[in-house]
């Protein structure tokens, strides 16, 4: 594994192109963030790989136990197309950790980054037949991994309408382990406490990293009545810098939409937007005359129930709205079907606190935004799914705890 972390680093720039090429990326982030994390995403786990272990238990009569943590089997990985080499690393790289084989189906839009670090993994030594890559669609190849009868768990990562259907592959077949992460609507609360210019930088990095496109976009901001104003006016002198071309220009913050199909939904969401009276602070238009390009879209005077308030758009499409209490923070934040991610930007300590524990969400960040790290665990409340990525919690759907108890003889205590 350290190996193939190796090989990771030694050809960053072409897992890089390979993203940007596929999906449309920004280059300089994916050499400058995104393919670095991976690879120590991979120590990580290599770390941990010696270090799973059960325990001895203390049992009630004449025996002695033991736990075992034993590799779940042959693992079904299915990624998606919006991160594709971190999310092929952060499903393989626990279950390589516990000892498991696996094969990998990455989406249909993003093949390319898979077959080649499936290619870096066999010449890092990583032996024929523990990383399986298998392209294809998911009603095709997708279904076949999840209703397969000789595949001990899936791993999903992608929309809760095809979760469902993983689950139900799942369940019908033979009653395999399921972990799913699934859609999000994160929301990003700003306080009045709040420094107003380091508030507009989260907001628009929470919404428009990655072009939107990104499980866990702070899409809904709410922001206290006594800041809002100001919070406005700065979100919108700042979002005018943000670059969108090319994304091998290194002044570039965003590039086009991953495909026409995406670049579509999300302009029919903006016009939807309008037609139910949500105001256009910027963009809400394509940018330039070729390419899946999307003006940075930021939105007031929207209210909870309307459609950009309630789906994952997973576009370059910010909601901003106004609230009074703290009590009306945290309802209106939980107010959604999803529970994947949360923001908090406040200087107030007690407020921090009683938020983070009152919204009903995998990960909360504090004056930040966007903060993976391997240590980290990550996984959704509600309809944003169940079971964790990264973090020591990771390993845990690849193992299975098994008990080994002898009895004993004569002993002079139990």
């Amino acid at each position: 594994m350290n190996k193939f972390a190796d090989l990771i680093d030694e050809n960053l720039e072409e897992l890089a192109t390979l993203e940007t090429i596929d999906v449309g990326k920004v280059f300089s982030f994916e050499t400058n963030v995104d393919i670095p994390s991976i690879s120590k995403e991979l120590r990580y786990f290599a770390g941990a790989a010696d270090k799973i272990h059960g325990k001895t238990l203390k049992l009630s009569s004449e025996f002695q136990g033991y736990t075992l943590l034993e590799p779940i089997g042959v693992v079904g990985h299915i990624i998606p197309w919006n991160f594709p080499s971190a999310m092929f690393v952060l499903k393989c790289a626990p279950a390589l950790a516990a000892g498991c084989t696996m094969v990998i189906k990455p989406a249909e839009q993003a093949p390319l980054s898979a077959l080649y670090l499936a290619h870096l993994a066999k010449h890092a030594g990583i032996p024929n037949g523990v990383i399986n890559v298998v392209t294809g669609f998911g009603y095709t190849a997708g279904s076949a991994i999840a209703s397969h009868m000789d595949i001990d768990c899936v791993s999903f990562t992608g929309s809760t309408e095809v979760g469902r259907l993983v689950m139900q592959a799942a369940a019908t077949s033979n009653l395999k382990v399921v972990s799913l992460e699934l859609g999000g609507k994160s929301p990003l609360l700003i306080f009045d406490d709040a420094d107003v210019d380091k508030a507009a930088d989260l907001a628009l990095f929470g919404s428009l990293a990655n072009k939107g496109e990104i499980c866990v976009c702070s899409s809904r901001v709410f922001v206290q009545e006594g800041l809002y104003d100001k919070l406005v006016e700065k979100v919108v002198e700042k979002v005018k810098m943000w670059v969108v071309g090319d994304p091998f220009d290194p002044s570039t913050r965003q590039g086009p939409q991953v495909d026409k199909n995406q670049y579509e939904r999300v302009l029919s969401y903006i016009n939807q937007a309008k037609r139910e009276g949500a105001s256009i602070l910027v963009g809400g238009k394509p940018c330039g005359e070729k390419g899946y390009y999307i003006e940075p879209t930021i939105f007031e005077n929207v209210t909870d129930d309307m459609l950009i308030a309630k789906d994952e758009i997973f576009g370059p499409v910010m909601s901003l709205m106004k609230f009074k209490t703290i009590e009306e923070a945290i309802e209106r934040a939980n107010a959604t079907a999803y529970g994947l991610a949360a923001g908090i930007v406040t200087n107030d300590l007690n407020i921090a606190n009683r938020v983070s524990r009152s919204i009903r969400a995998g990960v909360i960040w504090i004056n930040c935004y966007h903060n993976f790290d391997s240590g980290c665990p990550i996984g959704g409340y509600k309809m944003s799914g169940f079971g964790k990525d990264h973090g020591i919690e990771s390993l845990e759907k690849y193992l299975q705890t098994k008990a080994v108890v002898t009895p004993i003889y004569n002993s002079p205590w139990l």
